[in-house]
């Protein structure tokens, strides 16, 4: 798998994934919606690790900087 991820984009989907989880084990978002964006925020989160987005190489997204 080639990197297909940059810093920003990373630190964004950490970030998202963060705020995602404490509003709902603080019970802010509830229901399917709630478990929902849970699930999302740990595929978020996922990928940001391995800096690879599945969905970006299909689209033929790279926000990874170019290195000459």
């Amino acid at each position: 798998m080639k990197k297909n991820l940059g810093n920003i984009d990373r630190i964004v989907r950490v970030l998202f994934a963060v705020i995602v989880s404490i509003l709902f084990f603080t019970n802010v978002i509830t229901g399917t919606l709630g478990i929902i964006l849970l699930i999302v925020s740990g595929v978020l989160l996922a990928t940001s690790f391995m800096n690879f987005c599945p969905l970006y190489a299909v689209l033929g997204i790279n926000s990874c900087p170019v290195k000459k």
